[in-house]
């Protein structure tokens, strides 16, 4: 059986050695690179071929890749390369990789034309000077035919291991059974939903409420479906850390109830190998050391010691983060980039979203120049919506812009000094505190782009020399930049003085590129895997997620039954209380009453959600006023880990008292208070966006991209329901639970609100109305 692998990734495997170095090294984007490799290539003579497809056998691997350039009379390989800055500042084991890279298809090309030699160049690009520098040697086919071996010997064994374990993975999956006597109801049909659309290479968007196991649910039918459609990988991306858990401990219980056992124990690792990834932050060994043999002991020799780790790393199969630092640290290296290392090798990935759809991300690289068939399964998916328009926007803030320029050394104060005159110039004649535009002003981003490029010269010139305030507002330029060459519809120009317009430009003056709809950045990160399931307790309405998150037309929508009936539940809607922002201090005490009353009918443990700390601050005092017997505990801004979970341990099996917390914050979602823990929730708000000059643009961004008629419910209506429908959530979490929803406030009785609400629900009206029911959709 043959093994395939890129000319790269034999070159990343076998030919890097010594330091891991990661010294800031500023590098082209990738239209400056392309744009540097044409300008080289422009420079060649006639018959100069470009992109040249090669390939060589060794044994059973296949190597396969394309050479930056050739010139068949000399003959010449080029391997073309990018960069800025001082070439003497490029890491020695980036230099080892390319010129094993160039090396390799010189042996390709000697293998091709039947040569006895041939000139085997680097040829590195200066972007920003506009000349190259080429290193050249020149090597007879005998040489470079046993360079290449070395290499191929070198990954052999690797690459006979990984078709061993591929074969004994799919046999395994094959046979892989569900972990429980049967499916919960619901489950099932999440379930064959999933196989259904990995089958059919679709994409799909499943809506299936909380608490029917929607983890295993997706896990266990994509894992079924990667033998049947030769999935190499499956992503299984959340948007927090407890969400990473649930499928860590999902995954554990498949292995657990499928493993090959001998007396009880498990005989051997698991046949599937699972990475957890975690934050570069929250796995470094070594917080107060640059990313550099010179600094960090665990980057010493990192290239050197890395394959007898990673051989033991395969061997141990489960890696999550205590078992990737165990063995990481066993060899001396670093943990967080040992597991980058192992994402080309396992079966499946657990990590936040940003590893697969940021613009850097590693899993989309990955999958993308491995040509790897990938199933992707993105949890609690409505919440990716803000993530990617965070991930695609950049802000530059006056203060960090002030402070760097103070700490700044006498060579680039210049260079800061046209910075503020341009910055200045730009925000002068702004009439309101904030202003969104639909283009770059085109002075402000040429002097962007000559600040940055200034600074990037001071970097190279003084890698070690950059001050925690440069460095953060070079980064932010840069990133500022790379969305700047990317501008579109899809995003706006802003521009926050963050006070009253007046003569002087204020030193709290944020300019921004502010993206409201990432459909175009996600876009090709969707259509890249095999197949995707996007699900969540709240998707609905379907077209909404499909518009905004970029997915295709013929998307499959599901909304899995519930398991829950409509008596377990309660939902009733206050129609005699406006929660408006005039409304609000009329609210005060009907809110505290209505609570009180629902209390004294039923003690227990209840969570209160308005739409803001100061909202939530002010019934706080008025029901403590009203009702000083009743216990109650506020969420605060800001609130650290341990301060988090002091809030929810007030939770307590047949507690006593209320929680007062904010809808969409922390306590909204992603909590999980079973049984008497929690019986109720009051919802006086309906999570509607404030409305401030932000949220108008947002709407007049939907309304230019999607229709007017559209743009209400896209920027409003929908993210506002859905906060609460998640909320309302933490109420019913099992088939014994029983509870109460008070959706308070006069609008949830419109046609147009109720339509959102999930099918069973079965609405009450309550307060000052004549009571009556109406039975579940």
């Amino acid at each position: 059986m043959s093994y395939t692998v890129s000319v790269r990734a034999l070159c990343d495997f076998a030919a890097r050695h010594g330091d891991l170095d990661l010294r800031f090294t500023p590098s082209p984007t990738a239209i400056e690179g392309m744009e540097g490799h044409a300008l080289v290539r422009a420079k060649r003579p006639a018959g100069y071929q470009s992109e040249v497809s090669l390939q060589a056998n060794w044994d059973a691997l296949q190597v396969r890749g394309r050479a930056d350039g050739y010139d068949a009379t000399a003959p010449r390989i080029e391997e073309i390369k990018t960069y800025r800055g001082a070439l003497s500042n490029l890491p020695d084991n980036h230099k080892a990789l390319h010129q094993a890279q160039a090396r390799v298809y010189a042996h390709m090309l000697c293998e091709r034309d039947s040569l006895d030699e041939i000139q085997v160049a680097l040829v590195y690009y200066d972007v920003d000077q506009g000349h190259e520098t080429v290193v050249s040697e020149t090597r007879s086919a005998a040489y470079l035919q046993h360079f290449f071996e070395s290499l191929c010997r070198c990954f052999a064994q690797w690459a006979a291991q990984q078709l061993d374990h591929r074969e004994n993975r799919d046999i395994w999956l094959n046979a892989l059974r569900f972990p429980h006597a049967a499916f919960r109801p619901g489950q099932r049909q999440l379930a064959e939903h999933v196989y259904k659309a990995a089958r059919q290479q679709r994409m799909l968007l499943a809506q299936a409420p909380t608490g029917i196991g929607k983890t295993i649910g997706t896990l266990f039918p994509m894992l079924k479906a990667c033998t049947s459609e030769g999935l190499d990988r499956v992503f299984f991306l959340t948007a927090k850390t407890s969400g990473r858990q649930l499928a860590l401990d999902a995954l554990t219980l498949l292995l657990r109830h499928n493993a090959d056992t001998k007396a009880g124990i498990a005989s051997e690792p698991p046949r599937v190998r699972i990475l957890e990834l975690i934050a570069r932050d929250k796995a470094c060994e070594h917080p107060d050391k640059e990313c550099h043999g010179a600094s960090c002991p665990l980057a010493q020799g990192f290239y050197d010691r890395l394959p007898v780790a990673r051989q033991e790393a395969a061997r141990h199969g489960w890696l999550d983060r205590s078992s990737m630092r165990e063995i990481a640290l066993k060899h001396d290296i670093c943990p967080y980039w040992m597991s980058h290392d192992l994402a080309q090798w396992v079966d499946v990935v657990v990590g936040d979203y940003n590893y697969y759809f940021d613009s850097s991300a590693l899993l989309y690289s990955l999958t993308e120049s491995r040509q790897w068939r990938v199933g992707l399964l993105v949890d609690e998916a409505h919440n990716l919506l803000e993530r990617a328009r965070a991930m695609y926007s950049a802000s530059l803030n006056a203060r960090t812009l002030h402070a760097a320029k103070h700490a700044a050394p006498t060579e680039l104060k210049r260079s800061f000094s046209t910075l503020l005159r341009a910055w200045n110039l730009c925000c002068r004649d702004q009439a309101v505190s904030y202003q969104a535009y639909t283009d770059i002003p085109n002075s402000f981003h040429k002097s962007l782009i000559n600040f940055s490029t200034r600074l990037t010269h001071y970097a190279n010139a003084n890698p070690l020399g950059m001050n925690a305030e440069i460095q953060r507002l070079h980064f932010d330029t840069l990133h500022f930049l790379r969305l700047a060459e990317v501008f579109s519809g899809h995003s706006v120009f802003d521009i926050d003085l963050g006070a009253p317009p007046s003569t002087t430009v204020p030193q709290s003056a944020v300019i921004s590129l502010r993206n409201m709809i990432p459909a175009p950045f996600l876009q090709p990160r969707i259509n890249a895997s095999y197949s995707s399931t996007l699900f969540s307790a709240t998707l609905s309405p379907w077209n909404f997620y499909r518009d905004t998150l970029g997915l295709p037309d013929n998307v499959a929508f599901v909304d899995v039954e519930s398991p829950f009936s409509s008596e377990q539940l309660q939902v009733k809607i206050a129609p005699h209380i406006s929660t408006r922002y005039h409304d609000r201090k009329a609210s005060l005490l009907p809110i505290a009453q209505l609570m009180g009353s629902q209390y004294a009918t039923q003690p227990g443990n209840y969570l209160s959600y308005f739409s803001s700390f100061d909202y939530l601050r002010k019934a706080a005092e008025a029901f403590a006023e009203q009702f000083p017997q009743i216990p109650l505990w506020t969420q605060s801004p800001g609130m650290d880990e341990a301060s988090r979970r002091q809030f929810l341990d007030r939770f307590v099996p047949q507690g006593r008292g209320i929680g007062f917390a904010v809808l969409g914050g922390a306590f909204a979602e992603g909590i999980d208070l079973p049984g008497s823990r929690l019986i109720g929730v009051f919802i006086s708000t309906l999570g509607l966006p404030q409305i401030n000059p932000l949220t108008q643009q947002l709407k007049s961004s939907m309304a230019h991209t999607f229709g007017a008629a559209r743009a209400y419910d896209y920027a409003f209506l929908y993210p506002g329901l859905q906060k609460v429908v998640q909320a309302a959530g933490r109420v019913i979490r099992s088939d014994s639970d029983r509870g109460v929803v008070y959706l308070i406030d006069d609008r949830y009785n419109r046609p147009q609100v109720r339509a959102l609400f999930p099918s069973w629900w079965k609405i009450q009206m309550t307060g000052a109305t004549a009571a009556f029911e109406e039975a579940p959709r």
